[in-house]
């Protein structure tokens, strides 16, 4: 928990100030919002330690989540009941009784009953952010004050198909890699802790010195063999170490930027940003939100931090008047074509259309990215898979070549 100091705007324009006490930034804002009031600036006043900030981090990693495919049908289908002229409250009540995801369902009925008593749809969606994010019911907010609900949930609804697919092929890329180590670690272990043991005993019977290499084996065989719980216990400790780390805001950021210098996938990670970033920032101008708001919302949603830092920078900028393309063509981490079109989007007024453009190219360029990154790395991967299994056969069976050489 932390206590930040905030500046806010009212929906009349008045801006006031005050503290309030959240989770994080992220809970202060939605916090703010079902005040009606549109957070401007947030400052952390103080960190507060709690005895249940372990137990909460821990609870976040098994919590139920929604599938982003989930929401995306949800949201796609909410457009069609609401362009059908059917009230927000029926459709609502509609598809959470179609609703296959438990916690999607438990939140429909909810934000229903919010709704009955008067709130407004995107102050109700605030309510949950573990369903909907920032962007979302910001953009909902901006779709109610226009009157065009319907089509600014058909917006969305592309967005996250888009965004989806985007993560999929980072995911998709990830994925060889990781099968190919797990198979080499299940056969090398299958190795050491069955083949290597049975092969001990004519060692033994030789009565020589084993060579170095071989007698590596063997103790590493031993080691696996009469302490495997204790290894078992150590590395399942580890993972759950750092995936808990990640999970932190200190983690997230320091795992982001391994990521995004990381060799082979930096080059993946950094376009699939860039791409989700104007992706964000194109739907939200195209609906009528302010380029200041959208900046904001974009540099919180990139998926990123080195990205969204960049991003973050530039708001300051655009406040005092300067025009977006100057600060964003400083950011050495966001490529400089992306600082180009919105330059020609500023100066004709269609920068909604040329961060859309810039969207189009990058989710293009990651799925090139994709395959040259796995062309790449397959081989390398299984040369190094063949590269062990050797090692392991050569160490196995040099003591009999070495016998075989004396006896001759």
């Amino acid at each position: 928990m932390a206590i930040y100091s905030f500046q806010a705007r009212s929906i009349s324009g008045q801006i006031s100030q005050g503290k309030i006490e959240a989770r994080d930034e992220a809970d202060a804002r939605i916090k703010l919002r079902a005040k009606q009031l549109i957070p401007v600036k947030l400052t952390v006043l103080m960190q507060k330690k709690t005895d249940n900030d372990i137990e909460q981090a821990i609870k976040s990693l098994f919590e139920q989540k929604i599938k982003s495919k989930d929401l995306q049908i949800f949201t796609r289908q909410f457009a069609t009941l609401i362009n059908a002229g059917i009230p927000i409250a029926d459709s609502l009540r509609i598809l959470s009784e179609g609703a296959l995801n438990k916690l999607l369902k438990e939140t429909l009925i909810q934000i229903r009953a919010s709704i009955d008593v008067g709130r407004r749809l995107s102050d109700s969606m605030a309510q949950h952010p573990r369903v909907f994010d920032r962007l979302y019911c910001n953009m909902v907010q901006a779709g109610e004050e226009a009157g065009i609900i319907d089509t600014i949930l058909i917006r969305l609804s592309s967005y996250l198909e888009k965004s989806e697919k985007t993560k999929n092929q980072v995911r998709g890329a990830l994925v060889m890699p990781g099968v190919i180590i797990a198979v080499a670690f299940i056969v090398v272990s299958g190795i050491v802790m069955f083949i290597i043991p049975k092969f001990q005993g004519f060692y033994a019977s030789s009565g020589k010195a084993l060579p170095g290499l071989t007698q590596m084996l063997v103790d590493f065989s031993n080691l696996l063999r009469n302490h495997w719980f204790l290894i078992i216990v150590a590395i399942a400790s580890s993972v759950a170490s750092v995936i808990y780390y990640i999970n932190t805001t200190e983690g997230r950021k320091q795992f982001d930027i391994f990521l995004i210098n990381a060799p082979l996938f930096g080059d993946v990670v950094q376009k699939s940003s860039v791409a989700r970033m104007s992706r964000t920032l194109s739907t939200l101008l195209s609906s009528g939100i302010g380029l200041i708001e959208a900046i904001e919302i974009a540099s919180r949603t990139a998926g990123n931090h080195v990205i969204e830092k960049s991003l973050a920078a530039c708001k300051e900028s655009v406040m005092i008047g300067k025009p977006f393309n100057v600060p964003l063509s400083k950011q050495k981490e966001i490529p400089a074509m992306v600082a180009q079109m919105v330059a020609v989007g500023e100066q004709s007024g269609t920068i909604d259309t040329m961060l859309s453009k810039v969207a189009d190219f990058y989710e293009d360029e990651v799925e090139n990215a994709v395959k040259a990154m796995t062309s790449l790395i397959e081989p390398l991967l299984m040369v190094f898979l063949g590269g062990i299994i050797a090692f392991v056969l050569i160490a196995m069976y040099l003591p009999i070549f070495n016998l075989g050489d004396t006896m001759g």
